[in-house]
């Protein structure tokens, strides 16, 4: 069944307005039908099946069939903090982190970030960030869109840890505290985790050094080196399988 995303001020009691492109998109490219049924999720784990009633140029409207709420989602929740990428790299990473389960990405500036940053170049980027989140959300079966941020400073990031229950950091210099030892000693009751990634060419010791200050673990996930665009993937699933959200009933 086809999902699509919409406002909850598109939402009324029994009809649901469709909008922006995804009328093209029902309309012109998989050519749905009047009477058709399809999935509509609010953004924030509400879904409705619904029947569609009309199509325009404009809007496409539903009827309401049944209301209930999202069970994909993960009750674990994850923030990736990411060192910014060259090239397209975020972009893999918007899309996976999505479908992992992830709860949040943030894009870091970290001293080792080379990629530009100014208003324009990153606003455009920020807006194919969403897209691909939103595109992502649909195909895993989200019941939530990941809302992607401007870029923070390292340290903010750092200083934002009071939100979290657990914050780690993959580091290729760490040894002999892996992932899995620190999540059976300290993140047995976690829910709310960061995880904080460096771009290509890693973290510096004095960025890990304030980390740990923080209250930040350092971890090993191994003993090959992983890419900037892999790490995050890598942890974020070991965390979600050793807290029983993946592999097997929670």
């Amino acid at each position: 069944m086809h999902k699509f995303f919409v406002p909850k001020e598109n939402i009324n009691d029994d009809n649901i307005l469709i909008t922006g492109d995804d009328v093209k998109h029902i309309g012109k490219v998989l050519r749905l039908k009047l009477n058709e049924t399809i999935n509509i999720s609010d953004g924030s784990g509400v879904e409705y099946i619904c029947s569609i009633n009309t199509i325009d140029k404009k809007e496409v409207s539903c009827r309401i069939i049944e209301k209930f709420e999202n069970a994909t989602e993960s009750p674990i929740k994850i923030t990736l903090f990411q060192g910014l990428p060259k090239s397209q790299k975020m972009d893999l990473i918007v899309q996976k982190g999505v479908e992992i389960g992830i709860s949040e990405v943030r894009a870091v500036i970290t001293n080792r970030v080379v990629v530009k940053t100014e208003a324009r170049d990153i606003s455009n980027k920020i807006e194919r960030w969403n897209k691909i989140s939103k595109e992502a959300a649909k195909q895993s079966g989200r019941g939530v869109i990941l809302d992607i941020s401007e870029p923070v400073s390292f340290k903010d990031a750092i200083d934002s840890l009071d939100e979290f229950d657990l914050a780690v950091m993959p580091y290729e210099n760490q040894e002999g505290v892996g992932l899995k030892r620190i999540l059976t000693e300290k993140g047995s009751e976690a829910k709310n985790i960061a995880i904080f990634i460096g771009p290509e060419g890693g973290f510096e010791e004095e960025e890990v050094e304030y980390a740990k200050e923080k209250g930040v673990y350092p971890v090993t996930l191994g003993p090959r080196i992983l890419r900037t665009e892999t790490a995050g993937f890598v942890a974020s699933t070991i965390i979600l399988y050793e807290l029983g959200d993946m592999g097997g009933i929670r």
